[in-house]
Parts: C-alpha cells; structure tokens; sequence
C-alpha cells in the first residue's frame, strides 16, 4: 500500500508526539499554521512535522486526518473540515463521550470516513507507549493501525462501530482520573490530622487496582448501606478542612443506590443493574 499522508488538527503535547510517530509509515504529516501559538510551531518543527498555511491545503492534501485537541473543541474542528467536504479517513481521537463521537460521525459522513478513536496512555515520548483504541469500518481501521506499525503508538481494534473506542477512553479516564483527585482529598484530609504520612505507609501496602477487581462491585453493593454513611462522614471532615466535599457526597449518593442490597449476596451482573436503577 503507498504511504498516505496524513493531516494532525491541533497539534498539542499528545496530538504532535502522536503524529511523530505516524511520520515512520506516512508519506508527509501535515499541519496548519493559521492560528496556532509559537509554542505549537516550536512542538511541530521539533517532531518534524510539514506546515501548511491553510487548513483548505491540508484536507486537499491529505488521506487520512486525526483530530487531537481539547474535547470541547471536538465537534466545532469537525465542522469546519466537513465544510470543506474532506474525503478521507477522520479518525476522532478527542476524549469525548460516544454520542459526541457518533454525532462527528453523522457531521462528516459520507464524504468522509470516521474512525473512532481513544488514547490511553501517556504521549509516546521517552520510552512511553500509548494504546490507540479504534473502532469503526474494518478497512479503515486496518489502515490506522498499519500507520503506527512498528512505533511507540501500540493499535487495538475494538469493533465496527464508532463510539466504542471512545467509550473504553472515557470509562478509563473516569476511574483513573478520579482516582487521582481522591488521592489529593484522603492525603489533605489525613494532613489537617497531621497523619498524612502514616496513611501513606497504609496505602503502601497494596499495591493492585481496584479496577482490575470488578468482582468487589458486588460485595461493595452489600456494604453501602455502612459506606455510604462514613463517606458523609468523610465529607464532613473535608469540608471542616477547608477542603471540597462535593465527591466523596456524590459516591455517598451513588452508594444510596445500592440501599436495599445491604449485606445480601448478588453476582456483579446484579449489582450493576441495580446501580443503572434510579
């Protein structure tokens, strides 16, 4: 197959390390000037990527575009290249919620042919390899992962249809970002007591992720009607440091949802459904 060129929208940190990698299988990446910050122009030349002035001259030029930016700008960037009626391969790579996906989809279609697409993982830059998850149409996304063959961007294919990529993405992100403004409030917490370093030495201990114990979901439905009641506790002695409650009230209230589980015995399939139960 002839090496495509390839167009990267908005080349930030992880957009422009992104679009590095793809430069060992592409003919030429593109990107465009207009509008862009010096700080951009520096990170593009430094990757070796191609300017162009316009972003008419990209979408000409291009076979395949992928859109890495901020996610509220996700769907005004897909706008602007369905009004030039691009006829590529789109892969909306944007952290944004599958309806967002399928909307960027139905905005470029059927000129245009769009792939799904979710980063996990750091920017492929000293030693760090990322995961592009894709889903969508199985020859477009055979030629996605055919672009970062042989890089520091590792390919998966989830499925044909869009908006499964990007909910692997954002389900990801929920735990693992979450998990690290939890952080900050159990050691702030812990710190107002002046026991921050002790709670540290507990936590040391285990080492594993919850998220990689789905089967705990269960025994957590059966203990709710106990935790939710602490984390208002928990909350309470945020907010008495100063320190912002609203999350640990907003599991207490998801907790809430498991109320007539208490201390029963369910499977992980049940105590799912009883959460998507309002």
């Amino acid at each position: 197959m002839d090496q495509p060129t390839v167009g990267i929208l908005h080349p930030g940190s992880m957009g422009a390390a992104v679009a590095a990698c793809a430069t060992t299988n592409a003919a030429a990446v593109l990107w465009c000037e207009t509008g862009r910050s010096t700080a951009s122009a520096a990170r593009a030349a430094r990757f070796g990527l191609t300017p162009v002035a316009e972003l008419a001259e990209l979408l000409d030029r291009s076979d395949i575009v992928i859109s890495l930016c901020p996610p509220a700008a996700a769907e005004d960037l897909a706008r602007d290249v369905a009004g030039h009626r691009f006829a590529g391969v789109y892969v909306e790579a944007n952290a944004i919620n599958p309806e967002r996906a399928q909307r960027i989809a139905a905005l470029l279609e059927p000129a245009a042919t769009v792939v799904d697409g979710g980063v996990v993982g750091s920017p492929p830059v000293r030693g760090k390899t990322p995961t592009l998850y894709l889903s969508g149409p199985v020859g477009e996304t055979e030629r996605i992962k055919a672009l970062f063959a042989g890089t520091a961007v590792r390919t998966a294919v989830l499925g044909t249809k869009v908006g499964q990529a990007s909910a692997l993405k954002l389900s990801y992100a929920a735990f693992q970002k979450t998990s690290r403004v939890l952080v900050a409030l159990a050691v702030g917490m812990a710190r107002e007591h002046g026991v921050d370093q002790e709670l540290i030495e507990v936590a040391s201990r285990r080492t594993d992720s919850y998220l990689a114990e789905p089967e705990y979901v269960a025994k957590t439905a059966a203990r709710a009607w106990r935790w939710g009641p602490e984390l208002e506790e928990a909350a309470d002695t945020l907010a008495a440091a100063g320190l912002p409650p609203e999350m640990l009230r907003a599991a207490a209230s998801t907790l809430a949802r498991w109320h007539d589980a208490k201390d029963s015995e369910l499977t992980l399939t049940d105590a799912l459904d009883q959460l998507a139960q309002p």
